[in-house]
């Protein structure tokens, strides 16, 4: 048995984030990971060849870049750490068959420039004034996403003493295509907007995924795209050496069988081999809902039944890893490569719904694909002149026929269907080119995670507005406590803000300090 102050069950970004943060505030903490490397779906591996480095999930860290933990640089990842990530000015491309392309900027002028030529001017103005909007509401709504969640009443009773605040409840209950539908005419600009929704596991016509539509325009234009530079792995790698620097453990090839419960206080964490972990202070958990039960026995009842109707994202992806004897070619030129890239051969909503329409019915389309060679921007992920391919196609966990089971059976027959849809959009991604490929399928991402990625839901749950705020991913477990069940934290993808790359982990570590009686503004005002 060793003693600790805080025990933390899973090494994702976000159980890392909130260790470094309780190891600044003098703690003595220890990170268990079940797999033999830690990171989590953020980490970046040599998966097919040496040389070769791969993002196993994550690829463009976005919504972070409106942390503290970054922009106030509190935890010294930037400064100290070895963090470095790369911006570069165009942010988000959607490609079409026909050589059609929508270019935005970082610099919202120049992409209001281009709207105007591809579109119309009307939209490009529209577009301007819907992201001065959205720029606008940013400052209230990126105070919000890094710290503990209001409860939803008091969101609700807040947010309906303003006009700008019922503007944002209005948004918050909508369609992403409700929101484009109202302020665009252009067929081809909805569809770049809504495209870029979805990344987040969203359907279009999802109620409660209009907020997304809103916000995300604004964010790449303030904050911008950006991965970080030698993968998305360095951020998990940055943490861990501010982890140990603060004088933290990060311990790998660790899985834990259970919390260890004692009088109704959360006391350690036992491994699968037996071997215990106290913690005198608290224990973290990047414990999904779904298995709750599993890890905590202890939790009531009325808890448990709860977490487990929680709600899944409506579809996965099946993810295409490969490596590549030379980089990469847009038919349309490489000048049109950004951190994002959407390939569309769809030129109306109606045609595109009809497409995500498919994957409600447990069908795949090879035409929902989004990705590109990540070596366009950071050569240092390949050696000279060659390529890392990151390649996305939504899919359903539930396949139609067979189930999730048909997966193992079925995902090479899906990846050669979207292979050849990328083939209309590259014009060297040959057989000849090809020196190696890896696909993962939803099942895949379940089994790689299986207390985080439920059913190959990445992103943790659904994001609607009923698991929202303090509401996600229950109202029970949405002040990242578990109730009964004193000095138990939960982090993850599936806890606020949301899935993705947010360093969430940061909200559970004030939640924990406020409990204890630590002064944050301290802690992280005070020296790295």
């Amino acid at each position: 048995m060793s003693q600790y102050d805080i025990v933390v069950m899973g090494a994702g970004h976000n159980g890392l984030v909130a260790a470094a943060y309780m190891a600044k505030a003098g703690k003595k903490v220890l990170v268990l990971e079940r797999k033999p490397h830690y990171g989590g779906g953020v980490s970046t591996r040599e998966l097919l060849h040496p040389g070769f480095w791969h993002d196993e999930h994550s690829n463009l860290h976005i919504m972070i870049q409106g942390n503290p933990m970054l922009r106030e640089d509190e935890l010294g990842l930037l400064s100290k750490f070895g963090l470095e990530y790369i911006y570069p000015d165009l942010i988000h491309v959607s490609i079409w068959d026909d050589g059609t392309v929508i270019r935005s900027y970082k610099d919202l002028d120049k992409t209001c420039e281009e709207l105007a030529r591809v579109c119309s001017p009307k939209d490009a103005d529209a577009y301007r004034r819907f992201v001065e909007m959205s720029q606008t509401a940013l400052p209230m709504l990126v105070s919000g996403l890094y710290s503990p969640p209001f409860p939803m009443g008091a969101f609700v009773a807040m947010m309906d003493q303003s006009d700008e605040g019922r503007f944002l409840l209005d948004l918050m209950q909508r369609t992403a295509l409700d929101i484009v539908d109202a302020y665009f005419d252009s067929e081809l600009l909805k569809l770049h907007i809504v495209r870029m929704v979805t990344e987040n596991l969203q359907m279009p016509d999802e109620l409660g995924t209009g907020m997304g539509a809103f916000v995300m325009p604004g964010i790449v234009h303030t904050y911008g795209c950006s991965m970080p530079k030698g993968g998305s792995g360095q951020l998990s790698h940055a943490l861990v050496r501010a982890i140990e620097h603060f004088g933290g453990e990060v311990r790998c090839n660790a899985e834990v069988k259970r919390v260890i419960v004692s009088g109704g206080k959360a006391t350690g964490l036992e491994l699968v081999d037996g071997e215990t972990f106290m913690a005198r202070d608290g224990v973290i958990g990047a414990i999904h809902p779904h298995v709750l039960r599993k890890f905590v026995a202890e939790t009531p009842e009325p808890v448990l039944a709860r977490a487990e109707r929680v709600t899944q994202s409506t579809f996965s992806i099946n993810l295409t890893h490969m490596t590549l004897k030379e980089r990469l070619k847009l038919k349309v030129g490489n000048d049109c490569n950004a951190m994002m890239t959407e390939l569309m051969d769809f030129y109306t909503v109606r045609d595109m719904c009809l497409e995500y329409d498919k994957l409600r019915r447990g069908e795949v389309s090879e035409r929902l694909i989004a990705g590109g060679d990540n070596t366009i921007f950071d050569p240092s992920r390949a050696p000279e002149g060659a390529g890392v391919f990151y390649g996305v196609n939504f899919a359903p966990y539930d396949l139609y026929p067979g189930g999730p089971a048909s997966w193992e059976e079925r995902k090479m027959e899906v990846a050669d269907k979207a292979l050849a849809q990328y083939r209309k959009f590259y014009s060297n991604l040959t057989d000849d080119n090809i020196t190696g490929r890896l696909v993962r399928s939803p099942v895949d991402h379940e089994r790689d995670s299986p207390a985080s990625f439920v059913r190959g839901d990445i992103h943790g749950c659904a994001p609607f507005f009923y698991q929202s705020a303090g509401h996600r991913p229950t109202p029970d477990l949405g002040n990242l406590r578990v109730p009964g069940i004193e000095g138990l934290y939960l982090v993850g993808p599936f806890m606020h803000p949301g899935g993705g790359v947010f360093g969430a982990g940061r909200a559970t570590a004030i939640q924990m300090m406020d409990d204890m009686g630590i002064d944050y503004d301290k802690v992280c005002g005070g020296p790295v």
